[in-house]
């Protein structure tokens, strides 16, 4: 089973990145556990894009938008995904709202990937929130 990961930013425009992976070089590791992907061993690669075919990157692009907007996501998300090697079935395994940022995150690097730096995510961020907080505003009713 392979571990997929894709980055979500916006609010009622909610725009996917292209999807990131982490190859783990070591052949006994089973799994991307919290040290090998945070004391920079050197055992794993994270990728971005995922080695997966075009078609897959945009169901998975796809799949982690309509996530995000069924849990009425704002801001930033990252949907993980497992990748079945034996059907090639694509499961939504968990969807972080409150993803890392620091520079071992996978959810900066999945955005630079797709061309989107750093700063210009946190904008994107500032944007979404303000129109969010704009909707809000007008929604509200007086009782």
């Amino acid at each position: 089973m392979r571990e997929i990961e894709c980055a979500v930013i916006g609010y009622e425009d909610a725009q996917a990145s292209l999807p990131g992976e982490y190859l783990i070089k070591e052949n006994d590791k089973k799994f991307l556990d919290y040290t090998e992907k945070y004391a920079g061993t050197g055992n794993n690669e994270f990728v971005v894009p995922a080695l997966v075919s075009e078609e897959l990157t945009k169901k998975i692009q796809q799949m982690a938008v309509t996530a995000f907007r069924a849990v009425d996501g704002s801001g930033l998300a990252r949907v993980d995904f497992f990748l079945r090697n034996d059907t090639g079935a694509l499961l939504v395994n968990e969807i972080n709202t409150l993803p890392g940022l620091t520079d071992a995150s996978g959810f900066p690097k999945m955005w630079a990937g797709t061309g989107l730096q750093f700063p210009d995510v946190i904008d994107k961020l500032v944007e979404s929130a303000m129109k969010r907080h704009q909707d809000k505003s007008r929604n509200k009713t007086s009782f």
